[in-house]
């Protein structure tokens, strides 16, 4: 398994909020969400090609 960085994230209210919210209809943790959403950005410009060990850590998402 990868290891993980921790890194603190400044995010206005808002955007908090619509996260949360998401995540919960996604029945994630906020942290997951936002890592669900950056890799799949970073994925969509070809900046993280998918890979298998990828690919398996999604179900834990």
């Amino acid at each position: 398994m990868a290891k993980k960085k921790a890194f603190p994230l400044r995010i206005s209210e808002d955007i908090w909020q619509a996260l949360r919210h998401w995540s919960d209809d996604e029945l994630r943790s906020v942290n997951a969400q936002i890592e669900y959403v950056l890799r799949d950005a970073l994925r969509k410009v070809g900046r993280l090609p998918r890979s298998k060990a990828d690919s398996s850590t999604n179900d834990e998402d």
